[in-house]
């Protein structure tokens, strides 16, 4: 799914509830961060080869990564507001790849205007270091021929350099794409496949608005597997209309079956201006409640746990070495490229969007490569914004929040105002707590160390959210160190 800015600070656009509430932008004064400021002010000037792993400059180094929109869809989801130019069943752009396929003016100039985009965009650094992950994202990408995939990933080469073994993911839809595609987007460099499946039930799709049927899943699950791809995952929704637990017990149980190495599995979320907000009010039938809701992610945190998958985020999911190195960028706060339709980037500590609406798209590149913007232009860096982000971010992972890099960052009694807010919850077991080696750090213990800041920044090394009970409470725990932090 590609990345917007509809708040602060940045998550991806995927349909669910987790969504943390906006936070002021306030330049930092209180109490809290005081103290730390003019250490954050050295920090933040030394050498990021010195320390590139520090909390107050990882996001200052340059990309890595690179989210590519690709926004072409047979026709729009019930549930989608993502930024898409629906195509139609009866586009040239099909499963096949044939001549037709580039004749599509409207999937030709896209992908012209955005390689322009590119080749406008100034470099981060000098020299920049070579991309070590590609996510195409949409719309539908696979509807994209090959060819112009291809000339998209030489624009990048050529701009940004690309590493040899760097991951390349692309979001697939089933009926988009056949045997002789798939191969050919794997000679392209494509080494992994995220497969929209959403649900394994006929009256689901429909529902929902899907373009494919159950029929076009197996078939798209058998050209994955048949052409050799290792690195491959399935994306499912919960708190569909009219889902009953049977159903996403079953859709759980079809998709570990065809043993993909990634699931993400995320809640539905009613957006604005979606046919389902005309159709649906959130928690009332056919809906399900917020109870209902919880019990489905429960239900997938078990049956995926059991099935041997590690469940390394809020929504994701992976088999042993196979995490979405692209997302991973994301939860570690690092900074990233963005390019096309609505798409945002993260690059020297500024965040920013793309528009969302194609003749406004057009005339941004145009005014980049006129030399109108400079989006990659520095500007001063929040420090109370940046914490927020690492406590967000951090907590939306199993690793949870490095507490000693956030302390050594942002200060000792920030830390600890932290701690404390999060102090009977440790009791109640939605927040776990361990030291560096792993060590479990009972509530009883926590609660001593509380009262010793020094003993506090020594002893305890990570804070996470409990799963599934923690992670079901996540934007109330994480509003909590929104108050603490920005006030």
């Amino acid at each position: 799914m590609f990345l917007k800015s509809t708040f602060s600070p940045i998550f991806t656009a995927i349909p669910t509830r987790i969504k943390p509430p906006k936070h002021s932008r306030a330049v930092i004064t209180d109490a809290a961060i005081q103290p730390s400021l003019q250490t954050v002010r050295q920090n933040a000037s030394t050498d990021t080869a010195a320390n590139p792993s520090s909390l107050l400059l990882v996001h200052k180094l340059p990309p890595t990564s690179a989210y590519i929109h690709l926004p072409f869809c047979r026709k729009r989801c019930h549930y989608c507001d993502f930024p898409i130019i629906a195509l139609g069943s009866s586009s040239s752009s099909s499963t096949t790849t044939t001549n037709s396929d580039c004749d599509d003016p409207r999937i030709l100039n896209y992908v012209e205007t955005l390689c322009r985009e590119m080749k406008a965009t100034k470099l981060s650094s000098d020299p920049n270091p070579p991309l070590e992950t590609v996510f195409f994202g949409g719309g539908t990408p696979s509807l994209v021929p090959p060819k112009l995939v291809s000339l998209v990933l030489d624009t990048l080469s050529s701009k940004f350099g690309l590493c040899a073994n760097a991951e390349i993911s692309m979001e697939m839809d089933p009926g988009t794409f056949d045997g002789v595609k798939m191969k050919r987007l794997l000679e392209l460099g494509v080494n992994r496949v995220s497969l929209g499946v959403q649900a394994f039930q006929e009256e689901l799709l429909k529902a929902c608005g899907r373009a494919h049927g159950v029929k076009e899943i197996h078939e798209a699950v058998e050209i994955v597997k048949s052409c050799g791809v290792e690195n491959w995952s399935v994306d499912l929704i919960s708190s569909l209309p009219h889902q009953t637990p049977d159903m996403w017990e079953e859709s759980l149980k079809l998709a570990i079956q065809i043993q993909p190495t990634h699931v993400s599995v995320y809640d539905l979320q009613v957006e604005q201006g979606t046919k389902f907000e005309t159709l649906y009010t959130p928690g009332e039938f056919p809906l399900p409640s917020e109870n209902q809701s919880a019990e489905f992610y429960k239900i997938a945190s078990r049956m995926l746990r059991d099935a041997g998958y590690d469940h390394y985020e809020i929504s994701s999911y992976c088999k042993k070495g196979y995490q979405c190195k692209h997302n991973l960028t994301y939860w570690k706060n690092k900074s990233f490229y963005g390019f096309g339709l609505g798409s945002a980037s993260f690059v020297g500590g500024v965040r920013f969007s793309r528009p969302r609406r194609l003749k406004d798209y057009m005339c941004y590149v145009q005014n980049l490569e006129d030399g109108l913007l400079d989006c990659s232009e520095d500007s001063f860096t929040d420090y109370k914004d940046l914490a927020v982000d690492v406590v967000m971010l951090s907590l939306r992972t199993a690793r949870g929040l490095d507490l000693k890099s956030f302390g050594e960052a942002f200060g000792g009694s920030l830390l600890l105002s932290i701690c404390e807010v999060y102090g009977p919850y440790v009791e109640s077991g939605h927040m776990t707590c361990s030291d560096e080696k792993g060590r479990n750090i009972t509530s009883d213990e926590f609660s001593f160390l509380l009262s010793d800041e020094h003993k506090m920044n020594k002893v305890v090394g990570f804070l996470r959210l409990s799963d599934p009970d923690g992670f079901l409470l996540s934007n109330e725990l994480i509003s909590l160190a929104f108050g603490v932090i920005s006030p």
